[in-house]
């Protein structure tokens, strides 16, 4: 991202003082150190701590499908970082929340008068993960889909986003030799639809784990961006016959 300052103030920092450079090399030492397998934090944590999405607090957000292929289970996994997107956009389950909620906790951003940011600008880092026998030409296929997923919460990708996909596999462990034949599994193409649908799936999923997750914060200049009000969702996914009583 370009550092587009004015006068030696930064005009994009919203809630994120990143040219402070407060993480230091400790920082990044003690995070390696600790770092470990299992349920991944969601909502303000690591990369997310500073995001908005879709006018209310935003951050990190994991979803996850089963698949069924024949005789054969596979599992797709998302990890999200979501920063983007203005709160009229915001869609859950296909009902209009954030037009139903857009005069609901109004952001207090105390932008620059001469701020570059506009309204709904942003980016969403996703990484996919499978364990289906996928080529790279199929895993393309799946992280080409990832955009359907954010397009289903309201996000249509601005001027201003700056995405990043990937889509990996973990099959095929021993696919890769530097002197010898190697032979690999792979699904025909004809049996991937169910692998695309969880891609969308997931995607869409883990936007909103991220929201539901994440909480309320301060940021710098006394920038406040607010948590999705879990009552008032509640309320309004009811109103539209989307949740079971």
């Amino acid at each position: 991202m370009v550092h587009l300052s004015r006068g030696g103030r930064d005009l994009r920092r919203v809630l994120n003082d990143i040219y402070g450079f407060h993480v230091k090399e400790e920082h990044v030492l003690e995070a390696i150190e600790n770092a470990s397998s299992g349920k991944v934090a969601e909502g303000n944590v690591g990369g997310g701590t500073g995001m908005m999405v879709l006018g209310f607090k935003g951050g990190t957000g994991t979803s996850s499908r089963i698949i069924q292929i024949g005789d054969s289970t596979f599992t797709m996994g998302a990890l999200v970082q979501a920063n983007f997107g203005e709160r009229n956009s915001l869609t859950i389950a296909g009902v209009p929340v954030g037009q139903v909620l857009k005069d609901t906790l109004n952001d207090e951003l105390n932008l620059p008068p001469q701020s570059y940011r506009k309204k709904g600008d942003g980016s969403i880092i996703v990484v996919l993960a499978t364990d289906a026998p996928l080529l790279p030409h199929q895993l393309k296929r799946l992280a080409q889909r990832i955009s359907l997923g954010i397009g289903r919460t309201g996000g249509y990708g601005r001027n201003g986003s700056g995405d990043i996909f990937i889509a990996f596999s973990t099959a095929n462990p021993d696919a890769f030799q530097r002197y010898d034949f190697s032979e690999v599994n792979m699904l025909p193409n004809d049996l991937i639809d169910p692998l695309l649908q969880a891609t969308v799936q997931v995607v869409e999923e883990a936007i909103i784990n991220a929201m539901v997750a994440a909480e309320t914060m301060e940021g710098i200049n006394g920038n406040k961006s607010y948590a999705l009000p879990h009552g008032l969702l509640v309320e309004v996914l009811r109103k539209y016959n989307r949740l079971k009583e």
